[in-house]
């Protein structure tokens, strides 16, 4: 069993940067060392913090008051299906790794999640999605330690419940811990159907059209350092959490609300008759632009869905006064309230 560390700082284990110390902290590189050290948390009443890539993480600057448990479980299981192949990935192996190898493998359905910062592990409970393609489309399955019954099980994509930016797993927080999750691609040099018109746009082609995995995954990865989302140490807008929100997604009502408000905004019409409105286009016409500037944090000057701590030395209050300041501007100009993305801890907005 790994060593058990005390008034670890929890910053440095995520790519914004801040957070104040855990009050103990483990590494967890096995699956089984992972339901071991949870399970006897939980026996001992213990608050527990899974920790994996801590790219969707906000730490409060005064830690987390319990365990810190750090995924490090590494392992790629392959099994060929023929045109299919499919991967069982260990929550702890990095994401985007794991992107690169499907792309030189020739195995399709990951590609535009290229440069996707952190884990395997919370690829299912985000519904990691960009440029067309969410993990929802691939996953066939995803072992969990199960904290209410003490079980491990394997999970079918649809008790998952996905749905945009979430799941099941984010519904129903800190009751299951993923061990691994099984993704079915198809053996094929070609993309899916590229869905996403600025995708499309970059790669010369009409949406719809199939490209070499390896010309996909370069257009993403330049469209996403061009947004600051690649991490990138020479990049002060990269000391992200990506995406501070997600892009409201609006009933009939709302939308003929907004509509009222700001004649002709950008929309995405979904099948169910809501609509999707684009939360950065929100931010900047709520007179947010980018690089936008809050004490020591701003606005990423890429992109205005990011909020960044470009000298490293903000705090998580600094930061939370950022969001709170943009949140309540877009309230108030355009009557739409932001949902933050990543998961906070200790605070809230």
């Amino acid at each position: 069993m790994a060593d058990r560390l005390t008034e670890v700082r929890l910053g440095p284990y995520t790519t914004l940067r801040v957070g104040g110390p855990a009050r103990a902290f483990i590494e967890a590189r096995t699956q089984d060392e992972l339901v071991a050290v949870v399970s006897e948390a939980d026996r001992e009443g213990e608050p527990v913090l899974i920790l994996g890539g801590g790219s969707n993480l906000v730490v409060s600057d005064e830690g987390f008051d319990g365990l810190v448990v750090h995924v490090s479980s590494r392992g790629v299981d392959v099994a060929d299906h023929g045109g299919r192949v499919v991967i069982t990935v260990q929550a702890g192996e990095d994401w985007d790794d794991l992107v690169a190898r499907c792309v030189a493998e020739g195995w399709s359905g990951l590609e535009c999640l290229s440069g996707v910062p952190g884990l395997v592990g919370s690829t299912p409970i985000q519904n990691v999605g960009a440029y067309g393609q969410d993990v929802s489309q691939t996953i066939t399955g995803v072992r969990v330690y199960d904290r209410m019954t003490g079980e491990i099980n394997d999970l079918t994509a649809a008790e998952c419940g996905f749905a945009y930016r979430n799941s099941a797993f984010k519904d129903d927080p800190g009751r299951h811990v993923v061990l691994a999750v099984t993704y079915a691609l198809e053996r094929s040099d070609l993309s899916g159907p590229v869905a996403y018109k600025e995708l499309a746009d970059r790669l010369g082609v009409e949406a719809g059209a199939r490209m070499p995995l390896a010309d996909v995954r370069e257009a993403v990865l330049g469209l996403r350092r061009g947004k600051g989302m690649v991490l990138d140490p020479a990049d002060p807008d990269t000391r992200s959490a990506g995406s501070f929100f997600t892009n409201p997604v609006l009933s009939a009502a709302q939308a003929a609300e907004l509509e009222l408000r700001a004649p002709g905004h950008p929309r995405w019409d979904m099948p169910d008759g809501s609509v999707k409105v684009p939360a950065a286009w929100l931010i900047e016409h709520a007179g947010f632009p980018k690089g936008y500037e809050r004490g020591a944090v701003r606005i990423s000057t890429k992109h205005t869905l990011a909020l960044t701590n470009p000298s490293g030395q903000a705090s998580a209050q600094d930061l939370l006064a950022l969001a709170r300041e943009v949140r309540e501007g877009v309230v108030e100009k355009f009557g739409v309230t932001l949902v933050n993305e990543p998961v906070l801890v200790g605070i809230a907005i």
